[in-house]
């Protein structure tokens, strides 16, 4: 029997040829870097944070240095988790004016305007329980009462000068409410960035360390989604989208690949993708006991999460990514390109 026409194999033949028919390109400008900021530490303060390798507790003057390190790769922006040096039942550090977040979004802000700064809109960090709502006396968590809570948190990060504003806490109409209270404050402009599917996942753990915000009781399976649910983000999509979001974001991003298409396919707004702590620090210890490759394994990731139908991808990798996409494109001649080349131009 004749062997057949058709080849797949003749598109591979050549690293030339792979790249020209390459369907999914990871670029700098995909991603989003987080940082965690403490308040109080004083200026350079920097420590390493021992669930997430190569991640730090930093001052906010030290999150400005390194939101330039990452805009100097091609990496757009940020966002921003506060830890702050006390914490109550209502979190009120969150909307603190000094808050460490407030503080670094200045610092940033400062440096260079053009990043875009992203502020992560929640309870958890700031309450003495590290629940992302207030507590009723049932233990139960008080949606509604929790609502102006955040508002005034995002007022006061979008009036320290972020970009957007990411609300992460999974209450039912905080959308809506954010919406209105920036609209009221004269912030029309100011962008929501909405953990739209959020589901309740054990891939957290590393940042709930990093962040000190584990729950001093109970879970958050109350108002996080349950992981073996698909409609149900899809109903959490269409209510935030009604209340205003601009961005929706499903998190965790590879255990919610199917999610991200799914959305990517039935929404016309942009789609973001977080590549949560748990997911990092994965390959990061495998990658420490040779068990994989961790250049290999970051950007095969990245692109699965870009190939799903991510626009835009939060990861603590993106530093790092963007400077293997760099040195790719330059034949590691990184520094023969400026910021703005990087972002305009990189194709491989």
């Amino acid at each position: 029997m004749a062997f057949p026409i058709n080849r797949a194999r003749r598109l591979r033949t050549t690293s030339t040829i792979r790249h020209m028919v390459r369907e999914t390109v990871l670029t700098p400008h995909d991603f989003i870097l987080p940082l965690f900021v403490v308040q109080g530490k004083g200026k350079g303060y920097k420590e390493p944070i021992k669930s997430m390798p190569g991640c730090y507790h930093l001052s906010p003057d030290m999150a400005a240095k390194k939101a330039l390190e990452a805009s100097s790769v091609g990496v757009p922006g940020v966002i921003l988790f506060g830890l702050p040096d006390s914490k109550d039942a209502i979190g009120s550090g969150a909307w603190a004016e000094d808050g460490a977040v407030q503080l670094a979004t200045r610092e940033i802000k400062n440096a260079r305007p053009e990043i875009c700064v992203i502020c992560d809109a929640c309870l958890c960090e700031y309450t003495d329980h590290g629940h992302c709502g207030i507590v009723r006396e049932n233990r139960t968590i008080d949606n509604d009462a929790t609502l102006p809570l955040l508002a005034r948190t995002a007022v006061s990060q979008a009036n320290a000068g972020a970009d957007m504003i990411a609300p992460s806490d999974m209450m039912d109409g905080r959308v809506g409410a954010i919406r209105k209270a920036l609209d009221e404050s004269g912030f029309q402009d100011t962008v929501i960035m909405s953990y739209a599917a959020k589901y309740a996942s054990s891939f957290y753990g590393p940042f709930r360390a990093a962040a000190g915000s584990c729950p001093s009781f109970g879970d958050r399976n109350t108002y996080q989604m349950d992981p073996a649910n698909s409609r149900e983000a899809m109903r959490e999509i269409v209510l935030d989208i009604e209340e205003g979001a601009d961005i929706i974001i499903v998190k965790p991003a590879l255990p919610c690949l199917d999610i991200i298409k799914t959305t990517r396919d039935n929404f016309l707004l942009p789609v973001a993708a977080y590549q949560v702590s748990g997911e990092y620090a994965q390959i990061k210890g495998a990658a420490a006991i040779g068990l994989v490759d961790e250049v290999s394994n970051m950007i095969e990731s990245l692109t699965a999460i870009k190939r799903a139908g991510a626009d835009i991808i939060l990861t603590y990798f993106a530093i790092d990514a963007a400077r293997v996409l760099v040195d790719k494109m330059t034949g590691g001649r990184a520094g023969a390109l400026m910021p703005k080349d990087v972002a305009c131009n990189l194709v491989d």
